[in-house]
């Protein structure tokens, strides 16, 4: 469902009680290592019906709740080593969709469901077509043994913000850098995450806490697709795969296309259609419009994409939703930070009458800031809800340092020695010991060669940042990285250190937001790279990839995205610049980040300057996990653990931007899927709830393709859907319009 991304796990050490040995469940006398034994031997088909792994003191399927259940009940430790891998590359066309969903009004990731739909197809029709081991042609497989054998070697199996930087150039500094330095700076800062990810897999991809909710669908459709084909319940499940897949393809047609009024259905303001505060409050149908409350969306485009991390602990994310909405209100209705002037919603720069900040009216021929004309202009204002959701980013930067230190420090500690001593300590790590490892060297290898490359184009792409800048980001990255995965690889949520990354950029190299833009790069960026590469590793374990065959994928695919992503970048530009300078139609907050702290970071954020309260709310956060943990060590039965303090502070500028319909339908589904299938209908849960959300983001995606290229502009043409009743001019959920 709409959670399905996102489970809700508790690590071992974190529980009260513990299971039987006989169920396979880590039990705290037993130790670990006996008990991943244990599960692996009475395993059997991961969706087979009572098992007794599956079972409580009752007889009956008990529910989904620690590290363990995840990686011995959701994913099967099924392995054929003997099976060759087809060699088939879907890089260039992930990079090119990416881009296309990047610069949407609402940023969409490209689900990897997709990718992995789209490479099963091609990989059966490649079977099929081609002689090898398993079709009709194989008499031709003898005349060119060796040919034949790399085109097809056997049946198909399962194979696996730098952008930024010169979007903003061309947008707001109409530069346009060298083609070369701009694809060598992308390929570096992507290769360099992989290379520092790599280096640190031992404890961010190895232990069985490391779970990556937003694996599971991807895994279990692998499953389903690939193994066990000739097992009834299987058979089912690929047809309930298919079905769903097939609905929602030609559903998403509606929302997205012929009625866009399903994106967001709001009785509040089919009411009063002239209410601005309903907007406000109850409208978003339209990009930065309001915040969705009450509203109904039936575009799983946005309700999927909307899931994440919000909908981990709907019970807790429900009283902070609430926060944020009265905040945000609040704020604007007594004009703080003269939030009036501009518009509710919004991640642009004003003047202080609310017009759009010119900011290259402050800056010199090097794009450094210039204090006499500083002096003519003034500084910039940002809206009030754009403030609080950067108080809230800092704030969450502080809770996730604190709440890793408290419930994972000693933990992460631990792992690190097993691993050093070569103990298993993961059942699916054990079946990895068949393949060969890659060796530390290459990672390194990686690293340093694109240290290097990045080296070079700091200096040839006219940065301004030094040397030891460079470093330095690089530093701050290492230190961070631990501590953003094992945040996002428990609970599903992304901590962002952005924010950190940028003030820390300020206070060393003042004056100029290209400077602290490519500060931030190397400092942030960096880790969103390594922390996508951690992923793919643990999905390479749960797998039984061969680690050399995810590193080799990987480095590929970050030099052939790398060279796609610019171009594209470029094609997009050139075609919507307008649409993209648009209140509306903007969601690039990258450059007036950097403006506001690399060139007035010292004016604007300092601790008697006008958004003083923003940097130190990162000092804030370091305290908010602490009343938690101290209250479960003295409360144990309380749930204190479930509290994850980063995500509520983050959800405090969830929806300063975008499409924001979606959240109230996001929520009702999180509390179907993730509490009453999880904890009343744990077995169907088991077998089809990842499969089910597979199925939607798959279908979803393949119809955002097909959509783009046929009549949304993407083969040069925009075919407009006439307006009528569903498709209304304005807002598509007939809220009084806010922005022009």
């Amino acid at each position: 469902m709409a959670a399905a991304n996102s489970l809700p796990i508790q690590p071992y050490h974190q529980r009260s009680d513990s299971f039987g040995d006989e169920k396979g469940i880590v039990n705290k006398e037993k130790g670990e290592s006996g008990s991943i034994e244990l599960a692996t031997s009475i395993q059997g088909d991961v969706y087979n019906d009572f098992r007794a792994i599956d079972l409580g003191d009752d007889g009956k399927e008990r529910p989904i709740e620690t590290d363990i259940d995840v990686a011995t009940r959701l994913v099967s430790l099924e392995d054929d080593p003997s099976l060759p891998l087809s060699r088939l590359g879907l890089s260039c066309f992930g990079a090119v969709l990416g881009q296309i969903f990047y610069f949407r009004p609402q940023t969409i990731s490209v689900s990897p469901l997709f990718l992995q739909i789209i490479a099963y197809i091609l990989g059966i029709v490649m079977e099929e077509v081609i002689p090898g081991p398993n079709n009709v042609h194989e008499r031709l497989r003898t005349r060119n043994n060796a040919f034949w054998r790399f085109m097809n070697p056997g049946p198909f199996s399962i194979i696996a913000l730098a952008i930024s930087i010169f979007a903003a150039d061309e947008l707001y500094y109409n530069l346009q850098p060298n083609v070369g330095v701009g694809i060598f700076t992308l390929i570096g800062s992507q290769l360099m995450g992989y290379g520092l990810g790599g280096i640190m897999r031992a404890f961010l991809v190895y232990p069985t806490y490391i779970v990556f909710p937003n694996l599971l669908p991807t895994v279990q459709l692998f499953d389903a697709l690939h193994r066990g084909k000739k097992i009834f319940l299987q058979k089912k499940r690929v047809k309930f795969f298919w079905s769903i897949f097939v609905a929602i393809f030609v559903w998403e047609w509606f929302p997205e296309y012929i009625a866009p009024t399903l994106t967001g259905i709001s009785v509040f303001c089919l009411a009063n259609r002239q209410s601005a505060w309903f907007t406000r409050i109850f409208g978003g149908a339209a990009g930065n419009e309001g915040l969705g409350m009450f509203a109904l969306c039936f575009d799983w485009n946005y309700v999927g994409s909307g899931g994440g991390s919000l909908v981990l602990f709907s019970r807790l994310c429900r009283p902070s939703f609430s926060v944020l909405c009265i905040a945000f209100c609040a704020c604007f209705a007594a004009n703080t930070w003269s939030g009036q002037t501009f518009p509710f919603l919004s991640q642009a720069l004003f003047y202080e009458n609310g017009s759009l900040y010119d900011q290259l009216a402050i800056l010199d021929e090097n794009f450094r800031l210039n204090p006499a004309k500083l002096a003519e202009v003034g500084l910039p204002w940002f809206a009030s809800s754009q403030v609080l959701t950067k108080i809230g980013a800092n704030l969450s930067i502080g809770a996730t340092i604190m709440h890793v230190i408290l419930w994972y420090g000693k933990d992460i500690v631990d792992i690190i020695r097993k691993y050093r001593a070569g103990e298993t300590y993961d059942p699916h790590l054990a079946k990895m010991k068949v393949y060969a490892e890659v060796p530390m060297w290459w990672y390194m290898a990686v690293f340093l060669a694109s240290f290097a490359m990045a080296m070079a184009t700091i200096y040839t792409g006219r940065s301004q940042l030094p040397w030891w800048g460079l470093i330095v980001a690089l530093i701050i990255a290492s230190i961070f990285l631990p501590f953003v995965v094992t945040v996002y690889a428990i609970t599903g949520f992304v901590p962002s250190i952005q924010n950190l990354v940028q003030i820390l950029g300020a206070c060393m190299i003042p004056g100029s937001p290209q400077t602290n833009m490519y500060f931030t790069l190397y400092g942030y960026n960096i880790i969103e790279q390594a922390r996508g590469l951690i992923r793919d590793l643990k999905l390479g374990q749960y797998s039984k990839l061969p680690p050399r065959v995810t590193f080799t994928v990987q480095c590929i695919g970050a030099i052939v995205g790398g060279l796609l992503n610019y171009i594209i970048m470029k094609v997009i530009i050139g075609a919507h610049r307008e649409i993209l300078l648009d209140v509306q139609g903007s969601n690039i907050s990258f450059n007036s980040d950097a403006v506001s702290w690399g060139a007035l970071g010292n004016l604007l954020y300092a601790p008697d300057g006008r958004y003083g309260i923003v940097p130190f709310s990162i000092l804030i956060g370091l305290a908010a996990p602490v009343p938690f943990w101290i209250l479960h060590k003295f409360y144990p039965k309380l749930g204190a653990n479930h509290v994850i303090t980063p995500i509520l502070c983050w959800t405090l500028g969830y929806l300063s931007v975008g499409i924001n319909t979606s959240v109230f339908t996001t929520f009702l589904l999180a509390v179907f899927s993730q509490y009453y299938l999880r904890r009343y209908r744990p077995r169907w849960f088991r077998k089809y709830n990842f499969l089910l959300s597979a199925a939607l983001d798959g279908g979803t995606q393949v119809m955002v393709f097909v959509f783009t290229f046929a009549v949304g502009g993407g083969s040069g043409t925009v075919t407009n859907m006439p307006n009528w009743a569903l498709n209304p001019i304005g807002n598509p959920d007939y809220c009084k319009r806010l922005t022009s």
